[in-house]
């Protein structure tokens, strides 16, 4: 029976790490299909869209470089309890982005600043409950988790703002409404997530703890698969949207590529085991397809066309995900996997300023040519991936 009750906790605090991530990854992509309402009330520059979009980043950088050690070193729940409370405050200060541009690079800058610490903390602790050997598990409920936010957030806030009241109002309180179960949800097994035990505390600095062999085939294989991550999709319903001017409820068409993009990462996790090795490889050159079939839209405007590279780039930050979480598992100590998190999610957001490079440099209308740069560089990232990939 005390044996029974012991897994009755694993299984329920495994539940609310997966349903934090989830909540939390929903918020993230809230402002997405959004931006382009902000985009009309504020009139604002697409490469103002772009940094809007890409501030998230530059608030994810210090929450995943201390926010990992921290858990590490005090336990799992102590930080993402009030990160969470943070993600939620970033939604209500968006209440007041529609009118007053300043107010969204603050939202955008919480919300990165708090999810960052749920992000890396949040899959330590899948790690933590599935062990070394379920590594490749506790990635697979990490990415799904997260995906499956990411896809449901901004489909949720396209069609509010489509076709409900309050457009800049609604989907954000939504989000908050959700967050608050996850939260007590945590609260109630917050007994269950101390410090991980052996080793020595590491302080707060990333210091993931890796012997020479990992730390190089963390330098050289997961940070160029994590950049991939988040650069496919964010590219996806930032920069491809702009290819479509002439489409009517072109909010809610966003929207929808954001869930097709990113439900499509989610879909692709249960195949990910079996692709092994190949699955960094494999998942860098569906976005390297990707991006040369976004360019397409540009000549051809058609809406079909940018489906099908969400199709590709969703699939392809999926697979990076699911790679890099597992090759995290495995390499990293328990005493650091707190802090090896926070370094690969850092790399991951890295991806955040791709669709600021391809549009603060060309007009709207030659979108087309930093598009092909970007698949030629992912299809080079995708062969060096392949050589230097370990098998086991």
């Amino acid at each position: 029976m005390q044996r029974g009750g012991r897994i009755g906790r694993a299984d329920r605090t495994w539940w609310v790490a997966c349903g934090l991530l989830f909540a939390t990854a929903f918020g993230t992509n809230v402002p997405t299909p959004l931006l382009l309402i902000y985009r009309v009330e504020l009139d604002l520059a697409p490469s103002t869209l772009a940094a809007i979009f890409g501030v998230y980043a530059l608030g994810l950088a210090p929450s995943l470089l201390l926010g990992g050690p921290a858990s590490d070193r005090y336990g799992r729940t102590r930080v993402l309890l009030p990160a969470a409370v943070g993600v939620a405050g970033a939604s209500l200060l968006f209440l007041g982005g529609g009118s007053a541009l300043w107010l969204l690079f603050v939202a955008r800058f919480v919300q990165g600043l708090a999810s960052g610490a749920i992000f890396s903390v949040g899959s330590a602790w899948l790690q933590d409950q599935a062990g070394t050997a379920g590594a490749a598990r506790a990635a697979r409920a990490a990415s799904i988790a997260q995906s499956a936010g990411f896809c449901l957030g901004p489909l949720t806030s396209g069609l509010i703002a489509a076709y409900g009241p309050w457009p800049l109002t609604l989907p954000y309180l939504v989000h908050v409404a959700l967050l608050v179960p996850a939260v007590v949800a945590v609260l109630l097994v917050a007994g269950t997530a101390g410090a991980p035990a052996g080793g020595v505390r590491r302080g707060l600095l990333p210091r993931p703890g890796l012997d020479g062999p990992a730390r190089r085939t963390f330098v050289r294989v997961v940070v160029p698969t994590a950049v991939c991550v988040y650069a496919f999709p964010s590219v996806t319903v930032t920069v491809l949207p702009l290819l479509l001017p002439g489409i009517t409820g072109l909010v809610a068409f966003t929207g929808l590529l954001a869930a097709l993009t990113l439900g499509t990462g989610t879909l692709v996790q249960p195949f990910a085991h079996r692709l092994g090795a190949r699955t960094g490889p494999i998942g860098a050159a569906l976005g390297a397809l990707g991006f040369v079939i976004g360019s397409l839209a540009a000549p051809t405007g058609s809406v079909l066309v940018v489906a099908v590279a969400g199709v590709l780039l969703g699939a392809g930050g999926g697979l990076c995900l699911n790679a890099g979480l597992t090759l995290v598992g495995r390499l990293a100590p328990a005493t650091g996997r707190g802090a090896a998190n926070g370094v690969f999610y850092t790399a991951a957001y890295v991806g955040f300023a791709m669709p600021f490079l391809a549009t603060a440099f060309v007009a709207v209308d030659a979108l087309m040519w930093p598009l092909l740069v970007l698949g030629a560089v992912t299809a080079a990232t995708a062969g060096w991936l392949a050589l230097r990939m370990p098998t086991a």
